[in-house]
């Protein structure tokens, strides 16, 4: 089943693209991740030029993070302060990423540079994070105790500025979060990802904070990164396509609430493993591409259709994109949040009525 896609002018399969969503929002809400990192190869594995793939993910990942960030508020594993620095630190990268992203469109080598960005990172992060947690794992099977500190300080967390952050229970540099903000704003605006792929080992093994504070911070995080991403990407090159960020966003929002129901009930050195493996088998899947198999990566040619033989919501967002790309971005940014916010209510009512269900039950 195909549809046409206004902005971005190809026509895609609504079920491939839907499936695709799913699973990969089952992954962030089990990793605690935006999906980005997955999404984006996926759409310029399918054809759809960079350019296009990039804002459209990341305007889908606003949503899912939303939703995530919103369930972790109902359950109080959100580390509000930790995340307001990491944003901090995050505007300026995300600003720093809009440069470079201009610049190798400009120059005719941003499919390249996104696909060696995810490879390289992707390995990197991946590998290492494999190793650890395979140690993690041959302790707790061999049952060694290790006596560890609450937090392994390096050169960063001896920097000025520093800060409590009570929930997390650290005592360090402000500087620590902000770096990584603005890493992860960069990167993000860049190749199109939440950057919590980045976040997530950082705040494991960087910043030292708890685990089960890792996926909601993150995801709070993301949910400002990402709409940032969002308002400039359409502000700059008209390149959001709302129909295709519907389609993502209803994948994903059901996926990442299905996985984060079925993370509950894995243990956190078996997460950070699989996670670690997702990461390594991604970035060989993108050097293969990249390396050996050009086939995939023949992008769709523009199909430019009749605007009169557009549906009435095509011929709407055709006009408004070109006209306002500033509203067009807002109004992008709050469908997108809107969504999310559904989708974690939703799942919030269904989770209450199924308790008081069971209470019923057990009184009948």
């Amino acid at each position: 089943m195909e549809i046409y896609l206004p902005i971005v002018q190809v026509h895609i399969d609504i079920i491939t693209i839907l499936f695709i969503s799913f699973a990969v929002g089952v992954l962030s809400g089990l990793f605690g991740v935006g999906g980005g990192f997955l999404m984006t190869p996926f759409l310029i594995f399918l054809g759809i030029p960079p350019v296009y793939a990039v804002p459209n993910e990341i305007n889908n990942i606003l949503a899912t993070s939303v939703s995530g960030s919103m369930t972790h508020w109902f359950k109080n594993t959100l580390d509000y302060k930790m995340g307001l620095m990491i944003i901090i630190g995050g505007v300026v990268g995300t600003i720093l990423g809009i440069i470079s992203f201009t610049f190798f469109k400009e120059t005719g080598k941003l499919s390249l540079i996104i696909s060696l960005s995810y490879m390289y990172l992707l390995a990197i992060i991946g590998t290492l994070m494999l190793i650890e947690g395979a140690k993690e794992i041959d302790r707790a099977r061999k049952k060694l105790i290790l006596k560890q500190k609450l937090h392994t300080h390096y050169w960063i967390h001896g920097l000025p500025l520093k800060l409590r952050f009570p929930k997390s229970r650290l005592y360090e540099s402000a500087f620590t979060p902000i770096l990584l903000g603005i890493i992860v704003g960069f990167v993000a605006a860049l190749i199109g990802v939440g950057g919590a792929f980045l976040m997530v080992p950082a705040m494991i093994y960087l910043i030292g904070m708890p685990v089960k504070f890792i996926p909601g911070t993150s995801l709070f995080v993301t949910v400002f990164i990402s709409a940032l991403v969002t308002i400039l990407h359409a502000f700059n090159y008209g390149s959001i396509d709302l129909i295709l960020v519907i389609i993502l966003v209803i994948g994903s929002i059901i996926g990442v609430q299905v996985g984060q129901k079925v993370g509950q009930y894995l243990d956190s050195s078996h997460l950070k493993t699989l996670f670690a493996m997702l990461l390594c088998t991604v970035a060989i899947a993108i050097a293969y591409d990249t390396f050996f198999y050009e086939g995939a990566r023949q992008l769709k040619d523009a199909e430019i259709v009749n605007f009169e033989n557009l549906n009435l919501f095509s011929k709407f967002i055709s006009k408004l994109s070109e006209n306002n790309p500033l509203l067009y971005g807002s109004m992008a940014i709050l469908l997108a949040i809107l969504l999310g916010i559904i989708g974690a209510g939703g799942r919030q009512l269904l989770s209450k009525y199924k308790h008081v269900f069971l209470i019923t039950k057990k009184l009948n």
